[in-house]
């Protein structure tokens, strides 16, 4: 059985961390980029900071917790890969209209309606009866 060296060890667990911290970094950038340069995805982080407040304060169960941030994650990343499919179309596109790059947006909206409409339904399912049962005790 060949062995390996210790020190092409070091050298490659060095180059997997380094790697993966520029990865981390890029990642972290994207972020920042469509939090700068996007409103609906500022909304959506106000939506999640709502729903965190919400949860805190009706008390909802770890299942509960596990679908709101389940449902609140797939929005914020469908809106990122809806932001990188326009600028990628708006590149490929040089701003000038077209058929396909509509449909390439419309689609790409349309994803993110979707899991919004979703999360919608998850949260109106988790907070609607809690908010009731608590207007009913003032």
């Amino acid at each position: 059985m060949p062995m390996v060296s210790k020190d092409k060890k070091k050298y490659v667990t060095k180059w997997k961390n380094r790697r993966f911290i520029k990865s981390l970094t890029y990642a972290v950038k994207g972020v920042q980029t469509v939090f700068n340069e996007e409103r609906n995805f500022r909304f959506d982080v106000f939506a999640l900071c709502m729903v965190i407040i919400g949860g805190l304060f009706f008390k909802v169960s770890i299942v509960e917790w596990l679908w709101l941030l389940l449902s609140a994650t797939l929005v914020l990343t469908a809106e990122i890969i809806n932001s990188a499919i326009e600028n990628v179309v708006d590149l490929a596109t040089d701003l000038k209209p077209n058929k396909l790059a509509k449909k390439a947006k419309d689609m790409g909206a349309a994803a993110v309606l979707i899991i919004a409409i979703f999360a919608t339904l998850v949260a109106a399912m988790i907070f609607l009866p809690r908010i009731y049962f608590w207007i009913l005790t003032f």
